[in-house]
């Protein structure tokens, strides 16, 4: 069957009807302003949070095909705060993240797994204190004009030598951090 395209309406209908059978690839998304990286620990029994100002964010994601995404997340460490200039301080210093020899941590993740009601793990790797390790990020997608992802992750700050030496007894301050992030995206 020959169709003839001589009106802008046959040309429009012909592409209309191409572009509904194109399968959706996968969307490229950069981190949108109101966006949060936070931790929390302990010191001596008492909990403290803290965040991640200046972090930045890259996705490429379908839920279609949540194997074929990929995250990077690039974390400036010097503007880590808690809200405490002495322990704000200690975090920037030699004992912790050591900002003057490690600038950032970065974060990268390759394929994700599929945890089903729009939940998802980022099996990843996470650069810090010039250590990479991995370390999962379970996330929930909310879709829409501006996607937000909504994850969290435990990071073992032994496994990185952060708060070795004196730091290192976990009665005072626990290996385990938990990580929570809220992404908004805007597509690329």
């Amino acid at each position: 069957m020959n169709i003839k395209l001589t009106t802008p309406a046959a040309v429009a209908a012909a592409l209309a009807g191409m572009l509904a059978a194109t399968p959706v690839l996968a969307a490229d998304y950069e981190q949108a302003p109101g966006s949060a990286l936070t931790f929390a620990s302990k010191y001596d029994g008492e909990i403290f949070t803290g965040s991640f100002p200046g972090f930045r964010t890259e996705l490429s994601f379908d839920p279609a095909d949540p194997a074929a995404g990929r995250l990077d997340v690039t974390i400036p460490l010097a503007g880590a705060s808690s809200g405490n200039s002495d322990r704000d301080s200690t975090l920037q210093g030699k004992d912790f993240f050591d900002v003057a020899r490690f600038a950032q941590a970065r974060y990268t993740a390759n394929g994700f797994r599929a945890l089903g009601d729009n939940q998802y793990a980022a099996d990843g790797a996470l650069e810090l204190h010039g250590v990479s390790k991995p370390v999962t990020l379970t996330f929930t997608w909310t879709p829409g004009a501006q996607p937000v992802l909504t994850g969290r992750a435990t990071v073992k700050r032994l496994d990185f030598g952060i708060g070795g030496g004196d730091w290192s007894d976990t009665k005072t301050i626990p290996d385990e951090t938990a990580i929570s992030t809220i992404v908004r995206f805007n597509a690329r």
